[in-house]
């Protein structure tokens, strides 16, 4: 069985366009992806529409739940860039977008060869937490054993992450529309998984970085998001303007 696990889509539907490729080449039979379809980016329509046509298994991620949920919602939008684009998503994205973004669950399981994969975007519970992959080994396997699964990915930190552990593995393919792991690309991860293994394989793929740039400065969307987007990382300034903000709000999650 193969499975394409993909995360923080955040609407850059060029991203998305040329890591769908990229895995169907790749031979994947189905693809998972672990929220965040909006947010940040300039297409949330068309990343949806993309994400629907192409039947991608998909959960709720922070951003999602922002805008689909008039409860999560902050009353007083934070001065940093992603309440003012969630402030604008509301304005652009169409009703039918937002009831889909409601029939998102928080988490799903799949089953393969080697167990189950339970997938989601920040924690089991709830999308806008962060679940700390990087622990130590026996700590990671308590956390499969806690979770009643062999494969356990989670997104959130737009930062490719993966362990393999005696009882399974640990993921976090990274970002597609945001990556900040210090090169530009659309993040995702591919597992090849039999009864006796888990393959995986961690990768990149190119995409047209400037065309996305463009369409963020021409809506009028925060000039440091299309730089992060270029550059694979945060610029120093929208780190300053993010000091003191919750990490989803300083790393796109």
């Amino acid at each position: 069985m193969i499975v394409g696990i993909i995360s923080d889509v955040h609407a850059n539907v060029i991203a998305l366009e040329a890591v769908l490729e990229q895995l169907k080449l790749r031979g994947a039979e189905t693809i998972v992806c672990l929220g965040d379809l909006v947010g940040y980016g300039p297409a949330p329509n068309e990343t949806i529409d993309l994400v629907r046509r192409e039947s991608v298994l998909c959960t709720l991620g922070a951003a999602d739940e922002r805008i689909a949920y008039a409860f999560a919602r902050r009353k007083v939008p934070r001065r940093g860039v992603a309440d003012e684009i969630l402030e604008w998503t509301r304005d652009v994205i169409e009703p039918r977008h937002v009831h889909f973004l409601q029939t998102l669950p928080v988490q799903q399981r799949i089953h393969t060869p080697a167990g189950r994969l339970r997938f989601f975007h920040g924690s089991p519970e709830d999308p806008a937490e962060t679940l700390n992959l990087n622990q130590d080994p026996i700590s990671l396997s308590k956390m499969l054993q806690r979770h009643r699964c062999s494969i356990l990915a989670s997104g959130s930190t737009h930062v490719p992450f993966y362990r393999q552990l005696p009882n399974g593995l640990v993921i976090n393919p990274g970002s597609v529309g945001l990556s900040l792991n210090g090169e530009p690309g659309a993040d995702y991860a591919l597992l090849t998984i039999t009864e006796e293994s888990i393959g995986v394989q961690m990768d990149k793929v190119e995409y047209d970085f400037a065309a996305v740039a463009f369409d963020i400065v021409a809506w009028g969307l925060p000039s440091m998001v299309a730089e992060a987007v270029q550059m694979g990382r945060l610029p120093e300034h929208m780190n300053a303007e993010s000091e003191g903000d919750d990490k989803a709000d300083s790393s796109g999650s």
